[in-house]
């Protein structure tokens, strides 16, 4: 199901009709439908934006194909995937509100929670750390450019903030549990060496 077809589903539509058919030759020309019925450049800010999200959701779904993902980072990272097409949904359709303040909230508990049991950062971090850690930091690269692209359409177009906070936080998380995975994986978390080259 494409992004427009799942948000349209919101309206009262059957979702199997809009299974029925899976290729419609309509974006031939370049053009994309919204949510709302309108059409819009396949190169628009709007649909960067919500592309970028749908990309996210798929990279935090190779953090859950990885092996040694424990449950309590697994139904976190699942519940994130359904909130993500929630916002997907709200940005493919101008004016619909989806993602609330509590569900902000709810990764904030989450992520101190996680957060809790990791020592202090003294050095910067490098992507690593096994299978799993190493997609998370991809999830969390990936999220921080639907930051981008969430922050640019809003310049030009209504964005609720509540779809730019979502992003913010859910990046931060992604790196709290990226470094779990390293360490609950055994390989641990890669340092930055600062001091490996000399000074010119």
């Amino acid at each position: 199901m494409t992004r427009a077809q799942a948000a349209r589903s919101t309206d009262g539509h059957s979702v199997g009709n809009r299974l029925s058919k899976i290729y419609t030759r309509t974006g031939d020309d370049g053009s994309t439908g919204l949510g709302d019925g309108s059409r819009t450049g396949k190169d628009s800010l709007r649909v960067a934006a919500y592309g970028t999200v749908d990309e996210l959701n798929s990279t935090i779904g190779m953090v859950l194909a990885a092996d040694g993902v424990d449950d309590d980072v697994r139904e976190t990272l699942a519940q994130i995937q359904h909130e993500l097409f929630d916002l997907g949904g709200e940005l493919c359709i101008p004016g619909m509100a989806m993602v609330q303040d509590a569900d902000i909230d709810r990764l904030e508990n989450v992520l101190d929670g996680f957060n809790a049991d990791l020592p202090a950062l003294k050095d910067f971090i490098l992507p690593g750390g096994g299978m799993a850690a190493s997609c998370c930091h991809l999830a969390r690269t990936v999220c921080r450019r639907a930051e981008r692209d969430v922050v640019a359409l809003g310049r030009v177009e209504e964005v609720r903030p509540q779809a730019q906070r979502y992003l913010n936080r859910l990046s931060d998380l992604l790196f709290v549990i990226a470094r779990v995975l390293a360490r609950r994986s055994g390989h641990g978390e890669v340092l930055w060496q600062h001091e490996r080259r000399p000074r010119t």
